[in-house]
């Protein structure tokens, strides 16, 4: 589900009666799930579907992860708990162990106290794109990407400034490209989103460059977004490097992630982000208003997850010989152009030689199964 920067038409609602915002009928939508949602109508009438819409494992959580939420259960129907709210941060055991993963990981020093759990990575955007934007703020992202940053952002009124990038640049923004920008309109940003591993190119930042995108923010007042959702999921030599790795990345660095993707738990709907201290108290705020806490047999489920390498790494090492696989078989199917595709589970491939329609190549692949259906 990349985003290509072509937006889906949509209607301007009748002033007449009731209906929604303006600004609501300006998001798009977010394509996967709409395709996910035509496979779902097709299966409702008894047609067969093979499943290759979303960005998702295809085994269920760990033994160890289903174990807890039935141990969570069981306590709950002794009546040991309720299962009831949280206080918003997540539960103090989760937070400790997340800490505790990025100092056996990444050998940083994460204090439990910038841990927040939430509902999600999806749910740490919005808390974290509220509390660090505001309306009219220019924020960066590179181009394809993840399209719900843009559309997160472009709901709140942030203004979203597109970085092209291309196999040159490996699919990720480069400080050059980020003083290009500002070249063509020099106005501020506010913000740069990066992802590595990515979506939808698989690309990984090497640990030079993410250090010195975050140089060039921490220079500039900009925070640095890093979604590092993909962790784990790594096929090069060398782990993703965190942007906590980065020096001074403390005081300037918003890091989400979350328990969908290595740790196989996409429905359980929950994740976390490592949160600099100026944000803390605001994303808190929002958090208690908005989400009042990630699931909390989910949380309690989750804790398990950081003991399940094991278990997890052999879904590594098969998504890892699906993607030997397809590098060598994508371009005898006429795929020449691909990403370098070291994380996640994404090849991106260049198809504009192979959709040519009437004279005109370049469609969008959407418009394309409308022409030929």
């Amino acid at each position: 589900g990349g985003d290509s920067h072509l937006h889906v038409p949509f209607v301007v609602p009748s002033m007449e009666g009731l209906h929604a915002s303006l600004r609501a009928s300006q998001v798009p939508a977010f394509r996967v799930m709409e395709v996910m949602k035509a496979a779902h109508e097709r299966e409702r009438v008894g047609g067969k579907v093979l499943h290759m819409e979303v960005g998702q494992p295809s085994v269920g959580a760990p033994a160890a992860v289903l174990d807890a939420a039935r141990a969570s259960l069981d306590a709950c129907g002794r009546g040991e708990t309720t299962l009831g709210y949280t206080v918003a941060d997540g539960t103090d055991a989760l937070r400790r162990r997340i800490a505790q993963h990025y100092a056996d990981r990444y050998s940083v020093d994460v204090d439990e106290d910038a841990v927040m759990v939430t509902t999600g990575s999806s749910a740490a955007f919005v808390l974290g794109f509220i509390a660090a934007f505001g309306p009219g703020d220019r924020v960066a992202i590179a181009t394809p990407g993840y399209p719900c940053y843009r559309n997160i952002l472009e709901a709140l009124g942030v203004e979203v400034v597109s970085i092209p990038v291309d196999a040159a640049t490996n699919f990720q923004p480069t400080t050059g490209l980020l003083d290009e920008a500002l070249k063509k309109d020099p106005r501020p940003l506010k913000g740069l989103i990066i992802a590595s591993p990515s979506n939808p190119t698989g690309t990984v930042l090497k640990t030079s460059e993410l250090f010195a995108l975050h140089a060039w923010c921490k220079e500039r007042a900009v925070w640095f977004v890093s979604d590092e959702i993909y962790h784990q999921i790594e096929y090069g030599e060398e782990r993703a490097t965190s942007a906590l790795e980065s020096p001074g990345a403390a005081e300037s660095v918003l890091v989400i992630n979350s328990f969908s993707k290595y740790h196989c738990m996409t429905g359980w709907r929950i994740g976390w982000c490592v949160v600099p201290p100026a944000l803390r108290g605001a994303m808190r705020a929002l958090q208690q208003n908005l989400f009042i806490n990630a699931p909390t047999i989910a949380q309690h489920a989750a804790l398990a997850a950081f003991d399940c390498d094991d278990e997890l790494g052999k879904h590594v090492d098969r998504y890892r010989e699906n993607r030997a696989i397809l590098l060598e078989g994508l371009p005898r199917a006429g795929f020449t152009q691909l990403s370098s595709a070291g994380g996640a589970y994404y090849i991106y491939a260049d198809v504009t030689h192979l959709t040519e329609v009437r004279g005109r190549t370049g469609y969008p692949l959407w418009e394309l199964v409308k022409y030929f259906r």
